[in-house]
């Protein structure tokens, strides 16, 4: 008789496994990442459009949608043994509706301590212990590395923008900030909650940001849009940031903060 693992996902949610999950639907590209990372490429049945990382995947494993609007006729089809999530990445509804076929586990993150978190929960349901403590000693040495890399360096203002038509740019309560603190990047939009909208006008002009990121994701920022801002923050270095070294919280972190190293050294 098959024993019942019991674990929790990061909204303590309890999850009932008789056995080790073989067929896995990803819902969150930084997640899908990390499960090819782990091992677990070959036990993949379904991933979202915006699932890029391998490159090969969306070839090689059914597309079920958006993170946001899924087929869900689609998922069912494919008999997943569990569906993994985010809270951010994905609604409510679609968590509750995704509970009617298999178990469900959502993942919630706002600091790196979450991701760790989450690597050794996917370790600990997936049998690869072993592969996620590795993703782990390498996150943590690369932080390890970077903060004394940037101990001595100045604090600078930032703008982090995700978005054009409307602008929006990522405010507090977010991953991509608590990763520009981290690089002491000082947000000027920190006392702003989640992702607000905001205006440019000649009466929003602010000549004390130092520098502005534009991020690739989830709005594709090009060299035509440094243009567009500079006016807005005559002082500043506008540059085109990598979105997923920003928002990524998976294995993704692994390379995230040789990038940010390279980012500050070319400032």
């Amino acid at each position: 008789m098959n024993s019942i693992k019991t674990i929790k996902d990061q909204l303590n949610r309890i999850i009932h496994l008789k056995e080790t999950p073989k067929r896995i639907v990803s819902l969150v590209p930084s997640q899908t990442e990390l499960l090819c990372d782990l091992g677990l490429e070959d036990f993949l049945v379904g991933v979202t459009k915006f699932c890029v990382h391998p490159r090969h995947i969306r070839k090689d494993v059914t597309i079920v949608g958006g993170t946001k609007q899924l087929h869900l006729d689609k998922i069912k089809a494919l008999q997943p043994d569990i569906i993994l999530c985010n809270k951010e990445e994905n609604t409510k509804a679609i968590v509750e509706a995704c509970e009617s076929i298999c178990n469900v586990h959502v993942s919630d993150i706002f600091i790196i301590d979450d991701s760790l978190e989450l690597i050794r929960q996917y370790g600990a349901v997936f049998n690869k212990l072993e592969e996620a403590s590795t993703v782990i000693n390498n996150i943590e040495s690369e932080i390890k590395d970077f903060n004394t890399f940037i101990k001595n360096k100045p604090q600078l203002k930032v703008v982090y923008f995700i978005w054009k038509t409307p602008w929006m740019v990522a405010g507090n309560n977010t991953f991509i900030n608590y990763l520009l603190k981290l690089n002491k990047f000082e947000n000027i939009f920190d006392n702003e909650s989640r992702y607000p909208e905001i205006k440019l006008s000649k009466s929003t002009i602010n000549k004390d940001v130092n520098i502005v990121l534009l991020s690739s994701e989830p709005y594709p920022f090009k060299e035509k849009h440094k243009r567009d801002i500079q006016e807005f923050y005559p002082n500043a270095k506008v540059i085109l940031a990598d979105g997923e070294m920003f928002s990524w919280y998976g294995s993704r972190l692994t390379k995230a903060f040789k990038y940010f190293k390279s980012l500050r050294l070319n400032l």
